[in-house]
């Protein structure tokens, strides 16, 4: 089946990794949230007395203990919890990103083509079947495209975790370079084609 993958997806020559790269760092930043909060010196509990007298003591002048120069006191630029990590890619160059990242991993072997997973009951011994039907571990981190994520297909696999399903307009640069396979079912790859390469090419 690998023989009658399209070329302008899974063929391609990846020369230079820079724009994978891009689109990697750029997930995982934009999947990166800001929590982290450092109280400013206005913030700090305390310190409303001056610590000593301005003059007579020989020591600098202190107003606050809540200078940041001082243990418990306020920090300086510190995080605020309003950060905005976030980076933007162009349209283009993320589609490409995701044909060279498919591209690399099929030309290692590991990309699969298989028949539509349909679980009668939505259990995982449906799963496990599946996979060692068509010689897949369960124990090897499975990128599994379906056309549609139905119910039954959400319930059989929810609880693998080593499996993560996705539709094919969701991938990824990150999950593609992190999965040991991917699966894809045959009737996704239409709607990969039309995703990657256009409609008019599919």
């Amino acid at each position: 089946m690998a023989e009658t993958l399209n070329k302008d997806i899974f063929g391609l020559k990846v020369e230079n990794h820079e724009l994978v790269k891009l689109a990697y760092d750029t997930y995982l930043a934009n999947s990166r949230s800001s929590h982290a909060k450092t109280l400013k010196r206005g913030e700090v509990r305390g310190g409303g007395k001056k610590p000593w007298k301005q003059k007579g003591t020989g020591r600098a002048r202190f107003g606050s203990t809540r200078n940041p120069i001082w243990r418990h006191g306020g920090v300086a630029f510190g995080r605020t919890g309003e950060e905005n990590f976030t980076k933007k890619i162009s349209k283009n160059a993320k589609l490409q990103a995701v044909r060279q990242a498919l591209s690399m991993q099929n030309a290692d072997k590991n990309v699969v083509i298989v028949k539509d997973f349909a679980p009668k009951d939505g259990k995982v011994k449906e799963t496990i079947k599946f996979l060692a039907d068509n010689k897949l571990e369960t124990s090897a981190k499975i990128l599994f495209v379906v056309a549609e994520k139905s119910e039954m297909v959400l319930r059989a696999t929810n609880n693998i975790n080593t499996m993560k399903v996705v539709r094919p307009t969701y991938l990824n640069v990150f999950d593609i370079l992190n999965a040991d396979k991917i699966v894809i079912s045959e009737s996704a790859m239409p709607a990969i084609e039309a995703w990657l390469i256009g409609k008019e090419n599919a």
